[in-house]
């Protein structure tokens, strides 16, 4: 037992609550850089506009550049984005013990961390890779745009024996949930976004794309009806000259 985990299983067996008077919830730090906003935005906000969870009645928590705290003897590490299922927001949380994560509060690691690359200084495929499998994170995802510290854009680990493993698909089956790289607008800026996506590869949509697609939905139906209305007349317009050109050549015709 390594001595974070060590300390884990002190504080979740501890009779009572440690002190987290002196944890660090936030540092003013301002966000990076505007690509990483969007795609935190563009990763919370669909789960929370369109993901029922991972099964009925199963809360989930995402967020979006919180600290999240494993041990009180430690700092806290800031993904970009996390998920974990089963837990909810704290009650309190202007209180230091509802700002963060407090993985002995929650009863639980995060189940996936995804750190979006901006520069080389990060440390995402070193020490970063390690804190989180330390932590017991089920899956670890890094997102390189730029490709600046990995040849491939998207890279998804998986936790095994503890340690990360990388693996091929990016299907995360503990959390029933996919990544995948699209290239489309959010927000009015078009490039390749990081995107959930359920087991067929449809994409978690916003609440601006499911608008969208519901008002696409009604103008098609509306159209529809439209042409089905048209078709009516013309049939109707069809049976009165018909009938018409009966009645001229002394042909009563039969009314149906």
């Amino acid at each position: 037992m390594d001595q974070l985990t060590y300390a884990y299983v002190q504080i979740v067996d501890a009779p009572t609550p440690p002190d987290t008077s002196h944890l660090i919830t936030e540092d003013d730090t301002p966000v990076d850089n505007l690509f990483s906003e969007k795609q935190q935005r563009l990763l919370t906000r669909s789960l929370y506009s369109s993901w029922a969870g991972p099964g009925e009645e199963r809360p989930f928590l995402a967020a979006a550049n919180v600290g999240v705290y494993f041990s009180v003897r430690r700092p806290a590490i800031v993904p970009d984005v996390f998920l974990s299922l089963d837990v909810q927001m704290p009650e309190s949380w202007w209180e230091t013990a509802g700002r963060s994560y407090l993985v002995w509060e929650m009863g639980k690691p995060p189940d996936v961390a995804i750190e979006i690359v901006s520069n080389t200084k990060g440390g995402e495929t070193g020490p970063k890779l390690q804190e989180y499998a330390r932590a017991s994170v089920a899956y670890y995802v890094i997102f390189d745009p730029d490709l600046r510290v990995q040849a491939q854009m998207l890279i998804v680990y998986r936790l095994e024996g503890g340690a990360y493993v990388q693996i091929e698909e990016q299907w995360l089956a503990q959390v029933q949930l996919g990544l995948t790289l699209w290239e489309g607008e959010f927000e009015g800026r078009r490039t390749v976004w990081l995107r959930w996506c359920d087991w067929e590869g449809q994409l978690i949509l916003t609440g601006q794309e499911r608008a969208e697609r519901e008002r696409t939905r009604t103008e098609q139906e509306r159209a529809r009806a439209d042409q089905e209305r048209m078709r009516a007349d013309q049939e109707r317009m069809r049976a009165e000259r018909l009938a018409a050109q009966l009645r001229a050549a002394g042909i009563e015709p039969e009314l149906t």
